[in-house]
């Protein structure tokens, strides 16, 4: 089971922040061999799921209000370390996620900037592709909306 702890940016304590910023390069700098900047200077106004597995972080998001990020309450940097995906967290952390999204500012609606090759996973976690696919940092996305 994963323990899931929902943060403010001003809860964490430094060993977490760098924990999870280091899941995050992992995944989308180093993984996904891609260079961007990924402490964007958003995550102030983030909400923060983490999901620990005996203490150490494996499956993060971050969530917004609708305005913050998009005009929508949204969900993005959706990692979850390789070693633990064949256990199902990704579908984990994103429910938990969503049920943040709702209790945190009590949005139903709920927009994502998903890659392409992920758009099953969400759509089997009740979101429905919106638009044409776009790149960001040189990755195929659609953009998917839940209501």
């Amino acid at each position: 089971m994963l323990d899931i702890k929902v943060k403010s940016f001003k809860e964490f304590d430094i060993e977490e922040l760098y924990d999870v910023l280091r899941l995050r390069s992992e995944i989308f700098v180093v993984e996904q061999d891609c260079v961007y900047q990924d402490i964007d200077g958003k995550d102030s106004k983030a909400i923060h799921i983490i999901g620990y597995k005996n203490k150490t972080v494996v499956a993060y998001t971050r969530i917004f209000k609708a305005g913050d990020y998009f005009d929508q309450a949204s969900i993005g940097r959706v990692a979850v370390q390789e070693d633990y995906r064949k256990f199902g967290y990704g579908k984990v952390i994103m429910k938990a996620s969503i049920t943040a999204v709702q209790e945190h500012f009590n949005e139903n609606e709920i927009k994502i900037s998903a890659q392409k090759y992920l758009t099953q996973f969400y759509t089997d976690l009740g979101f429905k592709s919106t638009g044409e696919e776009y790149l960001e940092d040189g990755i195929p996305h659609i953009a998917m909306m839940k209501k």
